[in-house]
């Protein structure tokens, strides 16, 4: 890993994740980890750019086909990709075209960056990670050999105990919090050689009393209300949340947006 490095520009590739939800800011758009992260090498290295061409709900083959040439394209210092646990999450998944469509999205990328970043994704605790488990791991398990076959670097979020934490995700339990993808950022910005900001960003939040059984049933159902019930309605109509919906950040420009003229303080979100 390189230490002290200087990057001076940097493309996302990826679904919902990278997007940013649910790092939701006060005029309704999402932030995220790779803004946070441009932030961040915006503050030190001047006129760095910044691509996001992440769309929430893609697959691996949509992110292949509509995002891995453009950023190809871009010739970015650093490409980070993350993608295919939406398709894990399918009903009927074919693994294997899974691992292959990655495959063809790694073996493209790396060539056209300096630097190519990809992850092993968090899961949260709870039974839909469990019944999923072997395919993310098997998904997983692809991603460490492209990287280790195309000099790419791998971000374990997935091992990460604070990324586990219930309270780090969103009550949709799909996306994480302000402070889930703040620590995402730091697992990145270190994994890339920068000294670490947060020592301690694996770390989960300080135990808490859990909530009572009412609070917790309460939820529960305002989970399946709003957030199960219409993410299994559009798995079987074949939709997306990210149908016809564009790029956050689909040009390679120079960045200046929520993040560029702050530090995060160590152990929370930004103010």
């Amino acid at each position: 890993m390189q230490t002290n490095p200087t990057h001076t520009s940097l493309v996302a590739v990826g679904d919902s994740f990278t997007e940013g939800m649910s790092d939701l800011l006060p005029d309704g758009s999402y932030r995220g980890w790779a803004d946070v992260l441009a932030g961040r090498l915006a503050a030190r290295t001047p006129g760095f750019r910044y691509a996001n061409l992440a769309v929430r709900g893609k697959l691996i083959g949509q992110i292949v086909d509509e995002q891995v040439g453009p950023a190809a394209a871009m010739g970015a210092d650093v490409i980070t990709l993350v993608g295919g646990l939406n398709d894990t999450l399918r009903p009927k998944c074919d693994m294997g075209r899974v691992r292959g469509l990655l495959t063809e999205a790694v073996e493209r990328l790396a060539p056209s960056c300096k630097q190519l970043v990809l992850m092993r994704s968090p899961g949260r605790q709870g039974p839909v990670l469990e019944r999923f488990r072997p395919r993310m791991e098997e998904l997983f398990a692809c991603v460490d050999g492209l990287a280790a076959r195309h000099g790419a670097l791998v971000v374990d979020l997935y091992g990460a105990p604070s990324l586990a934490d219930p309270r780090l995700w969103d009550v949709d339990r799909l996306h994480l919090t302000a402070d889930g993808h703040r620590r995402v950022a730091e697992a990145v910005w270190q994994t890339l050689g920068y000294e670490a900001e947060d020592t301690e960003w694996r770390t989960p939040p300080p135990p808490a009393a859990p909530p009572g059984w009412l609070a917790r049933r309460a939820a529960d159902a305002r989970f399946t209300h709003r957030h199960l019930l219409p993410w299994i309605g559009r798995r079987l109509t074949g939709r997306s949340s990210g149908d016809g919906r564009p790029a956050k950040r689909p040009e390679l420009l120079p960045y200046e947006g929520p993040g560029a003229q702050e530090r995060e303080r160590p152990g929370g979100p930004a103010a």
